[in-house]
């Protein structure tokens, strides 16, 4: 099935296509007019903000909670009644130190609260709180896809190896090359890889 969109495209392979184009687009800009750096840090309001920039061409849900129970490799996100309560405990969680802002992605990440496009809202969300409290980011480059993609699938168990992956590769390189290879990279975790930020 594929999502309804904005641009009125019925082939998944073409809308996963114009998606990839059209939010690394927008997060490039994002990055280079320094708005995204103007966003709460730490918030959903935040997350949601990146969200609806990434997305709004896209999809009328963009920046909005979903209204639609999802799941993912028989993982059930947040059941969608509980998703304001969720994400109002979400957004008192401190987010000052390296354990707290991974303690706080790997919730949100449990929480979804998006129809589409979680993961590459919240790695951004995530690397905004790293920037912001600790003046680093994430190498994406240097996480192997499976590697990431099974301690995000434990991290509602425990978020020690994600936090293992995550702490050996923060970067104090804040530059626009580093930010847009980080993207690419991000966005290969979830089968996006036909464009490269830097050229669009």
């Amino acid at each position: 099935m594929v999502l309804a969109n904005k641009l009125g495209i019925t082939n998944s392979a073409e809308l996963a296509r114009e998606e990839e184009r059209l939010t690394k687009v927008r997060a490039k800009q994002l990055f280079e007019s320094g708005q995204l750096f103007a966003f709460e840090v730490g918030s959903f309001a935040g997350l949601s903000a990146i969200h609806a920039q990434l997305f709004g061409d896209i999809y009328d849900f963009a920046g909005h909670i979903r209204d639609v129970n999802i799941a993912k490799d028989d993982f059930q996100f947040a059941p969608r009644i509980f998703l304001e309560q969720s994400l109002a405990y979400i957004d008192k969680l401190p987010h000052e130190t390296f354990d707290e802002i991974v303690d706080k992605y790997a919730d949100m990440n449990i929480a979804h609260p998006f129809r589409e496009g979680n993961g590459r809202a919240m790695r951004i969300w995530l690397d905004c709180m790293f920037r912001d409290k600790l003046g680093k980011i994430v190498d994406w480059n240097a996480i192997d896809k499976d590697n990431y993609l099974n301690a995000m699938k434990r991290s509602h168990v425990s978020t020690g190896e994600l936090k293992y992956l995550l702490q050996k590769t923060l970067i104090d390189d804040l530059s626009q090359v580093t930010f847009f290879k980080g993207l690419d990279a991000s966005y290969y975790y979830e089968g996006y890889t036909l464009y490269k930020t830097e050229d669009l």
